[in-house]
């Protein structure tokens, strides 16, 4: 399955470090955006070592005979402990966390695996769908009817995490197939890009602008000129090659 990609990190405007980390396989085989959290050095260190961690386990069993299930739940459960590990070796870093959302491209299928709240999107055709579910308070209340989702964008609550890595009790991984087609876009991203721009935002920059680096650019911009008040990682997968040019 052939697609073009690109990846971009920028600090925003109201921070001083940049605690998202992402990582892109120079063969497109898997995507990763991992958000950071603890102070500077936990959140920077949490993020670091959760990518570096899940790309590792990818690679050492990428041609396993483990399916590709398995295969993602190995990765976040590596990257747990990789985390849990330094923080007991660092208790200055007890509280370091981290969301996570992969993507992998396995033969012919797409799965993708998260906890937190770094998203997954998939554009097809003028639609925008968000593939993953916030591992947050306000999104377990909004499920539940407890509050509305203009609401929940606005909640002091909103990035209280019901789930990360770097926590002892993490047991499960949310993992799932995906369907894609030529044409689609898959767009995986931290919350400083969801906390600025709205979902009809997200989607008008991806379906306007089609190279894929000029689109992660735009949308980066957008949130800069939104707030800005976290960091902002972005990357964009276009399926079956969409033409890299306007």
């Amino acid at each position: 399955m052939k697609c073009l990609f690109t990846g971009l990190t920028d600090v925003g405007l109201l921070r001083s470090v940049n605690q998202d980390a992402y990582c892109l396989d120079a063969d497109g085989r898997f995507f990763i955006v991992a958000d950071g959290m603890g102070g500077h050095a936990g959140g920077q260190e949490a993020s670091r070592l959760a990518t570096q961690a899940i790309q590792t386990h990818l690679l050492d069993h990428w041609d396993a005979a483990d399916s590709s299930r398995s295969l993602l739940e190995g990765a976040f459960f590596k990257a747990n402990q990789a985390i849990v590990s330094d923080q007991r070796r660092h208790p200055e870093r007890s509280d370091m966390g981290t969301t996570a959302v992969a993507v992998i491209f396995r033969g012919e299928q797409v799965w993708c695996a998260h906890t937190g709240d770094s998203r997954l999107y998939r554009l097809r055709g003028a639609k925008l769908e968000q593939i993953t579910e916030d591992h947050t308070w306000v999104a377990r209340a909004m499920k539940l009817g407890e509050i509305s989702p203009d609401q929940a964008r606005v909640h002091p609550w909103r990035h209280v995490l019901a789930q990360c890595l770097g926590r002892e009790d993490l047991h499960q991984i949310d993992v799932q197939s995906l369907a894609v087609q030529g044409g689609d876009r898959l767009l995986l991203c931290s919350d400083g890009l969801t906390e600025e721009l709205s979902d009809q935002l997200i989607a008008s920059h991806l379906k306007s602008i089609r190279a894929c680096d000029r689109a992660a650019t735009a949308l980066v911009d957008a949130a800069k000129n939104h707030g800005g008040r976290d960091n902002i990682t972005v990357v964009i997968v276009a399926i079956d090659g969409l033409h890299p040019r306007d």
